[in-house]
């Protein structure tokens, strides 16, 4: 039988010295395909792990090496003279964008190690990437409920009816509302989207509909609404239970008769839009206080989207952090950071009341604050949650084993005297027999056994 050949790891070594060349050969006799190239190259060669010696040349071109570690998933391993190791700033770079150092003369056991480590943390990083580039992994997460709302717009995404998007503030019901876009027949035609909470009353007539020049005070000139801007393609009205009742009444004659007219103006404009609604407030409540017509109600749920909470999905919550911590590392010019182990219990543990909006803004927070190569629970202002040890059974059950080791113990200890074990467990030879059937202890010749071993 011919042994499985595996896929040789790549180490690209920039700008290697001397010390560094000696190393090439018993690198290559470990399993590396080794490489090396200048620094103005390297980003032209892909790499599992990418080593780098710092030396004069390289001290001044941090932010190109900065650029280079950036832009691909390789973890960077950093080999750095003693003396170097008194420059401040180097040490704040190294500790920010590499995943290990080693001071030269290199020790090749300990260099081997990290570099094989290196090699399995950038397989998972390439993993996570590949995923979170995955365009069905817009709305990510793995659990059943999330599940449920990629495949149910699935089937909605290719129809034409409205559709109401429901769920608690901070769920992502903009983002869902992109995604019906995107798998819509529209979905090269503009995508416009409006708030109907954010636009002062006396304002949101003109943003929804458009103005003619001189229709008010300030109208210099023609203003296209978003109702029209929207025209062939979608239209998002979020927060639609906020929209005021006069307004309520124009859009559901927008809604019943495809056309609109700009304010200030007499003529009738045709627009072709598939309405798409979002809410976090309960519609059938404000119909029956009458803060919501019930007309414009039905127009607007012909279809429905339920987005669950993130409480209800924290089995994703590790997924959506990773690809916040991708995400806003770029903002922060930072590298990703992982989370420790205590800030994945003290995620797992919270309520998210904001629900993806503050995991959002809590992981952009520990990405700013972390100083160690780790996000840290503190960092993002959870609180360090104690995880106990589950439970090992019922009251019942441990009563039982703490029963069954104390005439254990007392057995061991009066070996040979059975009624002396059973007055030091305050009992009578005949119940000390019962517990020993009970618990299938065999008591020969100073012996104990156990049935069940």
């Amino acid at each position: 039988m011919h042994p499985v050949a595996t896929e040789p790891r790549r180490l690209l070594v920039i700008e290697p010295c001397e010390e560094c060349r000696t190393l090439f050969p018993r690198l290559r006799a470990a399993g590396w395909l080794v490489e090396s190239r200048s620094l103005s190259q390297a980003g032209q060669h892909p790499c599992q792990v990418g080593m780098l010696c710092f030396h004069a040349n390289i001290l001044s071109r941090l932010g190109e090496l900065k650029a280079l570690i950036a832009d691909n998933v390789a973890e960077w391993v950093a080999l750095v003279s003693p003396k170097d190791m008194a420059n401040v700033e180097l040490c704040d770079f190294i500790s920010e964008w590499f995943f290990d150092f080693h001071t030269m003369p290199v020790d090749l056991e300990r260099l081997l190690v990290a570099l094989g480590r290196a090699c399995g943390m950038a397989h998972l990083r390439e993993h996570s990437e590949r995923c979170l580039a995955d365009e069905s992994h817009e709305l990510l997460g793995e659990s059943a409920s999330i599940r449920r709302v990629r495949k149910l717009i699935e089937k909605l995404g290719t129809t034409d009816s409205p559709i109401l998007i429901r769920g608690e503030s901070g769920t992502g019901k903009e983002l869902v509302a992109r995604t019906l876009h995107r798998l819509s027949a529209r979905a090269n035609m503009p995508s416009v989207a409006i708030n109907c909470g954010a636009i002062p009353e006396n304002l949101i007539q003109s943003e929804l509909f458009g103005h003619e020049k001189g229709a008010f005070t300030g109208a210099h000139q023609r203003k296209i609404g978003r109702i029209e801007s929207a025209d062939g393609g979608t239209l998002f009205l979020d927060e639609i239970g906020d929209l005021p009742l006069e307004m309520q009444a124009n859009l559901l004659r927008f809604l019943q008769e495809k056309t609109i007219e700009r304010v200030g103006g007499s003529k009738s404009i045709t627009v072709n839009v598939r309405v798409i609604a979002a809410t976090h407030i309960n519609l059938e409540e404000a119909v029956d206080k009458g803060t919501f017509r019930e007309d414009l109600y039905y127009r607007l749920n012909v279809l429905q989207v339920q987005v669950p909470p993130l409480r209800e999905r924290l089995p994703d919550v590790p997924l959506l952090a990773s690809h916040f911590a991708s995400l806003f590392s770029v903002e922060a010019g930072r590298r990703p950071r992982r989370f420790s182990q205590a800030a994945l219990v003290a995620m797992a543990s919270h309520k998210w009341p904001g629900n993806v909006r503050e995991l959002a803004n809590r992981v952009r927070r520990g990405l700013v604050i972390a100083e160690g190569r780790q996000i840290e629970a503190e960092d993002m202002g959870l609180d360090q949650v104690i995880k106990l040890p589950p439970l090992m059974g019922t009251l019942e059950e441990y009563k039982l084993r703490a029963e069954c080791q104390a005439v254990s113990d007392a057995l061991m200890q009066y070996s040979q005297n059975l009624s002396q074990a059973a007055r030091a467990l305050g009992v009578s030879r005949p119940t000390l027999y019962r517990l020993l059937h009970k618990h299938q202890l065999s008591w020969s010749g100073g012996r104990l056994d156990n049935a069940n071993s």
